[in-house]
């Protein structure tokens, strides 16, 4: 019975590893999210997929888990994992930066978008405990889906993850408020006694881990084996998450902590390199087990309904995200790509279900429904991610027309440049530090967003019109610097603008000596190859370093740009003219 389980094991063990090598590769040779990918390998794999034909075609085994509960250990470990390495992109800093982010907006937007949707259930018919419970376990997001597609670092990431941080902090609490209100719940007592003897245990992990992980990776670290680094942080990782579920709270939450413990310590570059390869096994077993709960039958037959309750339960939190962001001051498209992004229920919805189940709050058959509903949600989470991306640059979109039109009387004596990329950026930051005004204009609109954030001068409009230069005025432009990596259209674009402003002062990038000449025969007055002026610079450096006076260095470098420049040109002005006048032939 033992070699048999053990086998049984094994076998699920080598499919979902077999799943991650064929699922990551390949959606990612196509440009897709492998979320969708090991979603939809989990829906033919589980139970409810494939696993159903077994019995009529027995090889099947072989590719297909047909009993959930059996990985379920696995999709724990991997959400343990996830936890253990967003807690490493914290520090206690940055969590003091983001309090009110955390326990102001993240508190709100909870228990906001919870007590709405408990009233609309209310409304629909279920008792007050049952609304409440569905209400909780709906109003949570998804940190293993969000966190990886938004990052924590960038506008968007940063407000979801300070959400989302105190929804992890909040599980806990809010599986003990459902025992508490249900018939089998343990009462108010038992749940005040494990947020005591939790809260002492984080407080004791808090101090301790200051002064035993130094030590412990500094003995690790001396070993100088990278199997050695890693065996001690998935130690530490383990026996954390062991400790805190030990106690009463939730096994992600120990995770959480070592991972912000670590973060303080100068071995952090060093765990998030051997630990990085296990972040992305970590969450396809989870999103494997996901698509293993979507019961196909029941969603066929009750789809009208379930697509009623998931559009529901979306429209509700994304109002009340956005909504609150918003109010807190973050911009509007911001705040629409957040409320989108944290639209679906989560993973901690199902253990929320479960618990509410367990606690009598919801019977069964309304459990199994609200579970399709949240597997179908993770399952959509990567489309309102892009959904939202697009509605947040419509938005910015439009407020950048406004404050164009808003600007018309700036004037037009100024240099303008084309594409606010590493080049345009620099182009722009050496005619600030000479005090000469500049307007820039570039195609991204997140690009656009960043710079106005910072006070710049940058507009949203197509390069590739000439309408969008001269509404900026190009007819009394100082100069047109083009810093387009699109060199036909650069061309064009140059073709165009010395026919209409013979005298205007174009300078453009080009990528080489070609390409240069190329620029020159459109019309350009100054064409800068970037392999020709990293030559020059590598070769000033040369001389410099040899022990050649600056002087004369520099005095040739300028002569042999010169000289290059005119070589260019010239070649052009060949170009150009069998182009003039008829053949002498």
């Amino acid at each position: 019975m033992a070699l048999e389980t053990s086998s049984t094991g094994l076998h699920d063990a080598l499919v979902i590893l077999g799943a991650a090598g064929i699922v990551i590769p390949a959606f990612s040779r196509l440009r897709i999210t492998p979320v969708i990918g090991f979603i939809i390998f989990g829906i033919l794999a589980g139970p409810y997929g494939l696993a159903r034909f077994i019995d009529d075609f027995s090889w099947l085994r072989l590719v297909t888990i047909s009993d959930q509960k059996a990985i379920a250990p696995f999709a724990e470990l991997g959400i343990v994992l996830l936890l253990f390495t967003i807690g490493l992109e914290l520090s206690f800093a940055r969590l003091r930066s983001m309090r009110r982010l955390v326990f102001g907006v993240g508190s709100a937007q909870l228990f906001g978008a919870g007590a709405l949707i408990a009233l609309a259930l209310l409304i629909s018919g279920e008792s007050q405990n049952s609304a409440i419970g569905l209400g909780l376990a709906l109003a949570l997001s998804s940190t293993a889906l969000v966190v990886p597609i938004s990052g924590t670092t960038g506008p968007v990431g940063r407000n979801a993850f300070g959400m989302l941080l105190f929804e992890d902090l909040a599980l806990v609490p809010i599986v003990f408020l459902l025992g508490s209100l249900g018939a089998a719940g343990a009462g108010l007592d038992a749940f005040g006694r494990t947020l005591f003897i939790g809260g002492l245990t984080l407080a004791a992990m808090l101090v301790l881990g200051r002064f035993l992980l130094p030590p412990l990776f500094a003995q690790a670290a001396r070993t100088k084996s990278p199997e050695m680094f890693l065996s001690v942080t998935l130690l530490v990782v383990i026996a954390s998450s062991l400790l805190t579920l030990s106690t009463g709270l939730s096994a992600i939450l120990g995770a959480l902590v070592a991972g912000l413990l670590i973060a303080e310590t100068a071995y952090l570059g060093e765990v998030q390199a051997v630990i990085r390869p296990f972040r992305g096994l970590a969450l396809g077993i989870f999103l494997i087990t996901v698509g293993m709960s979507l019961n196909l039958d029941q969603l066929v037959a009750e789809w009208p309904l379930i697509l009623a309750a998931l559009f529901g339960v979306v429209l509700i939190k994304f109002v009340v995200t956005a909504g609150l962001l918003r109010l807190n001051g973050v911009r509007p498209g911001v705040s629409a790509e957040v409320g989108l992004l944290m639209g679906s229920p989560s993973e901690t919805t199902l253990i929320v279900l479960t618990a509410a189940a367990q606690a009598a709050l919801v019977d069964s058959q309304t459990a199994s429904f609200w579970q399709v509903v949240t597997a179908l949600g993770l399952t959509i989470t990567p489309v309102l991610a892009r959904i939202g991306h697009r509605v947040a640059n419509r938005i910015e979109m439009r407020q950048s027309v406004a404050q164009d039109r808003s600007d018309d009387g700036i004037s037009h004596d100024r240099t303008i440049i084309i594409g606010y990329g590493r080049v345009g950026r620099m182009v722009a930051a050496m005619l600030d530090a000479h005090e000469q005004p500049w307007i820039a204009i570039e195609g991204d609109i997140d690009t656009v967003t960043r710079a106005r954030k910072d006070q710049k001068p940058v507009r949203f409009a197509d390069a590739h019109k000439l309408e969008s230069l001269v509404a900026l005025g190009v007819a009394s432009a100082r100069a047109v610097v083009m810093t387009m990596d699109d060199h036909v259209q650069a061309a064009r674009l140059i073709r165009r603008l010395r026919t209409r402003y013979p005298e205007l002062t174009i300078v453009a990038r080009a990528r080489d000596t070609e390409h240069a000449a190329e620029l020159y025969l459109a019309g350009a007055s100054d064409a800068v190859p970037e392999t020709l002026e990293s030559s020059l610079q590598l070769s000033e450096a040369v001389l410099v370093d040899l022990g050649v006076a600056m002087g004369p260095v520099i005095a040739s470098i300028h002569e042999k740009r010169d000289e290059l420049r005119q070589a260019i040109k010239h070649r052009a002005e060949l170009d150009r003219a069998p182009r003039l006048g008829p053949s002498k032939r």
